[in-house]
């Protein structure tokens, strides 16, 4: 045992999952700490078309994703659900499900703090903010025949009712031909005509902001063979559209004791006998 007044050893920080051990600083691109790299990013989404929107590769760790890959596929593992209707027919992961070791290390990263701050920077929304539940999100996976017609997110969450800004979606398909289809088309809402196709190459990454014209899927049926699934993990990110109508609502810390003119105080002293709250006034003082 080391004396506590020991000088560290340099040592690499990393978290092992089945046996791989994945160094903590390679989780992440470098290059996402990188100033000049994020203003090319910012001024590549203002840009784009049809919609804001970032194609990238690398950002993510490839031993972390494929490891996450391997989940789908693990005994008692992966729980998916179908979601079948005349527009869709997918599988994905329901709200709560128990996540992999691999793919909850996923999820914590790209719901973090600071990678939260990097989308919001990058994409220009202030005070963005994750959802850990993963509404909407989670593992999503399309088999053999199955497609997502072309649509636009859901605008608000359905529970706590925040606005959705953007999405992420990282692939996790290695090798997969076009002639599979499965590429995610973005369309031009004015033209009803698709611009551009992203192949779900296995480590690609966009980035989609939510908008009414920001129309996206992969509407043709897949012609992979029996057993070759398309997959992806999915995150939305929110913000709160009322943010600037309740500005000047009170949102300090509202004191007991305080004031005269607090509010919650007049109205605490209000509903209280004066010999109790003479007494309560002593004691928390004390």
């Amino acid at each position: 045992m080391h004396p506590v007044n020991a000088p560290l050893k340099k040592t690499e920080d990393f978290v092992e999952i089945g046996g791989c051990r994945l160094p903590l600083s390679s989780l992440l691109d470098r290059r996402l700490s990188d100033p000049a790299y994020l203003a090319a990013l910012r001024a590549e989404m203002r840009n784009a078309a049809p919609f804001a929107h970032l194609v990238v590769d690398g950002w993510f760790s490839p031993d972390l994703l494929e490891l996450v890959r391997r989940e789908f596929d693990s005994p008692g593992g992966i729980e998916l659900t179908s979601a079948r209707t005349t527009h869709e027919a997918t599988y994905r992961t329901p709200l709560g499900s128990r996540l992999g070791p691999a793919s909850q290390l996923y999820f914590n990263l790209v719901n973090s703090g600071a990678f939260v701050a990097l989308l919001g920077h990058v994409c220009g929304v202030d005070h963005l903010m994750p959802d850990v539940s993963l509404f909407g999100g989670g593992l999503h996976e399309t088999r053999p025949g199955g497609f997502f017609d072309v649509h636009v997110d859901f605008d608000r969450h359905a529970f706590t009712g925040l606005r959705n800004e953007l999405v992420l979606l990282t692939y996790l398909n290695r090798d997969w031909p076009a002639e599979w289809n499965g590429a995610l088309e973005l369309w031009d809402s004015a033209r009803a005509e698709c611009v551009r196709k992203v192949e779900p190459e296995f480590g690609r990454a966009i980035v989609m902001r939510r908008t009414p014209q920001s129309l996206h899927g992969h509407p043709l049926p897949l012609t992979a063979p029996v057993g070759t699934v398309r997959r992806s993990l999915a995150s939305y990110y929110y913000s709160n559209a009322d943010v600037m109508r309740d500005r000047t609502a009170r949102v300090g810390t509202s004191y007991l004791f305080g004031d005269s003119s607090d509010g919650l105080r007049a109205l605490a002293r209000g509903l209280t006998p004066p010999v109790l709250w003479s007494f309560l006034r002593r004691r928390i003082r004390r």
